[in-house]
């Protein structure tokens, strides 16, 4: 919603924002881009009369703020609505969508096309490093990328957020169950995937990872080309990926692969950002660009290695006694394993600590209670904490418990010590020189970084 206002802005328009709190760092972005930060809910802020009241999917039906708007005639739209209308009617859609890579492949997309002067507009969920800020409005024509948040729209919309997106240009990188607070079960959660992929028209492109078996099912329901990509050994169980690329060891801080393109290598490419899935969101955006815009590859393969990534991927936020502390938001089984697997990549010395919090909805439950086991396998410590959402009932809440047993059981080395306090003490007295500790959760996770950072300063200094 703060990344929409932005946008709303930079159009040109005059906007106002309720919430029940402005919190740094998005607060003061918010002053910063010449947004009106008002706070609580209150239908007194509809005064003067906005033209369009744009709800989020945070509000209920009874909001006061969003009722007397409704009740009160004013125009009002969701979230995807107010996009959709404003900014996806008369430009060009690229829409990446799944479960795992929206975020990185959208901002990579971006930096793709704009290094390519297609001058993109933009919208993106998390905080690319190569842009000032998560949003850019574009022409009417240009191009538009916008990550297809498959969540719900409004209380007044509950359908998924991604169906109003107009996808001329799209991708689905993977569907796995997710978000359970909205589908109750993975058929459910498909669906929304193959509603989407309807909506391509006949003219558009969907480019789809060959290795996810319900993507490929998905895929089968498009009425456009469909492009499929993949790593090679990926399991893509008949399909012949147009895209291929074959993965390479890291080196110098890059991850280079050799690019396939319809069975002809087109050279080896390389990319800052580290780990098959890495190269698997790389590859989407390379195909969307060349395959969706035009852009020659040549240009692509220039462009690539300059991209930097998003904040909280692999985000390395400092080094402490010989010891690094990075950032991620992975949350899912599936993103936890890919994360640490690409650590373990990029630092095949020392050890490497897994910390996680889970916090997301589906996270915090017990619908991957069995999955988290393995996931953490490429760790040689992990420290679980407690689920981030208290409210949750005992019987499906997630057991970090039986998961630090089960990873104990298959010979790993894994605790579930209670509190955040507890989980930085136990990673000061582990960790030692060379070592890499990763700290995952898709919230603020305590400011556990930064704290940990402390931490391990102040052991090194009392040596």
């Amino acid at each position: 919603m703060a990344s929409l206002a932005g946008l709303l802005r930079a159009a040109g328009h005059r906007v106002s924002g309720s919430d029940t709190a402005f919190y740094p760092p998005m607060g003061d972005a918010l002053v910063r881009w010449g947004i009106e930060p008002l706070q609580g809910f209150d239908p007194s802020h509809l005064q003067p009369r906005p033209d369009l009241v744009v709800v989020g999917n945070v509000c209920r039906s009874n909001n006061p703020e969003a009722r007397a708007a409704i009740d009160g005639g004013i125009h009002y739209l969701s979230f995807p609505g107010a996009l959709e209308e404003l900014f996806l009617k008369d430009r060009v859609s690229f829409v990446v969508a799944g479960t795992h890579g929206k975020t990185t492949t959208s901002a990579c997309l971006a930096y793709l096309l704009d290094a390519a002067g297609r001058e993109p507009g933009f919208l993106i969920g998390g905080l690319p490093n190569d842009f000032p800020e998560s949003f850019r409005a574009a022409a009417p024509g240009k191009p538009f990328v916008v990550e297809g948040d498959e969540y719900d729209s409004a209380f007044f919309e509950k359908t998924p957020k991604f169906w109003r997106y107009r996808p001329y240009i799209a991708a689905i990188n993977a569907i796995e169950h997710d978000h359970i607070d909205i589908y109750p079960d993975l058929d459910s959660y498909r669906r929304a995937f193959s509603e989407f992929v309807v909506r391509i028209p006949d003219k558009g492109l969907l480019v789809a990872f060959a290795g996810d078996p319900l993507v490929r099912e998905t895929a089968r329901a498009a009425r456009c080309r469909v492009c499929y990509f993949a790593l090679q050994g990926d399991p893509a169980d008949g399909v012949q990926p147009s895209w291929l690329a074959v993965p390479q060891a890291p080196h110098d801080d890059q991850q280079p692969f050799e690019l396939m393109v319809n069975g002809v290598s087109q050279g080896v490419l390389r990319t800052q950002l580290i780990g098959h899935h890495n190269i698997r969101n790389s590859l989407a955006a390379l195909a969307m660009a060349a395959e969706g815009a035009g852009v020659p590859l040549p240009s692509l393969a220039q462009a690539l290695p300059n991209f930097t990534g998003v904040r909280r991927r692999q985000q390395l936020c400092g080094q402490a006694g010989g010891v690094r502390v990075y950032d991620d938001f992975a949350h899912h089984p599936t993103a936890v394993s890919e994360t640490l697997r690409a650590m373990r990549s990029r630092h095949p010395q020392g050890k490497l600590i897994a910390i996680f919090e889970p916090r997301s909805a589906t996270a915090s439950r017990r619908t991957h209670q069995k999955s988290y086991p393995a996931a953490f396998r490429a760790a040689d410590f992990t420290l679980l904490a407690p689920v981030g959402r208290p409210e949750i009932p005992d019987e499906q809440k997630l057991d970090v418990e039986a998961i630090a047993a089960e990873i104990r059981r298959a010979g790993g080395r894994a605790e579930a010590p209670g509190t955040i306090e507890r989980i930085i003490d136990r990673v000061a007295d582990l960790a030692a020189d060379g070592d890499t500790v990763v700290a995952m959760s898709n919230g603020a996770f305590g400011n556990i970084h930064a704290r940990l950072l402390e931490a391990l300063f102040a052991k090194n200094a009392a040596r």
